[in-house]
């Protein structure tokens, strides 16, 4: 039978430890930061107020908006925002735009 170790740790002692799963995370969530500040600063207030998230993975820039309607809008405002899109992240080759609707 394994013997654990007798001392307790505090949780905050374990969540700072770099594991391979929360180190994913966080690497997700500045991602996530970078794409809302970028797009914050290059849509229009209007368009943007309608982004529900952003994810980038495997070079693929996924975007969600709260409506089809929005999304339609966001697609047509991408096609001159790409070249930028790429400049800012080299290795993003795709983008595409997927409709979730706010909780």
């Amino acid at each position: 039978m394994p013997r654990h170790s007798s001392a307790p740790r505090a949780i905050g002692d374990l969540l700072a430890r770099k594991t391979p799963a929360l180190s994913q995370i966080d690497d997700q969530a500045a991602r996530q930061a970078f794409w809302r500040s970028w797009l914050a600063a290059h849509l229009p207030d209007t368009l943007g107020a309608h982004l529900t998230g952003a994810v980038e993975r495997d070079g693929a820039l996924t975007l969600f908006v709260d409506s089809s309607a929005w999304a339609a809008r966001l697609r047509y405002a991408l096609r001159e925002l790409e070249p930028g899109i790429q400049a800012a992240r080299a290795g993003v080759v795709k983008v595409a735009v997927r409709v979730l609707p706010r909780a």
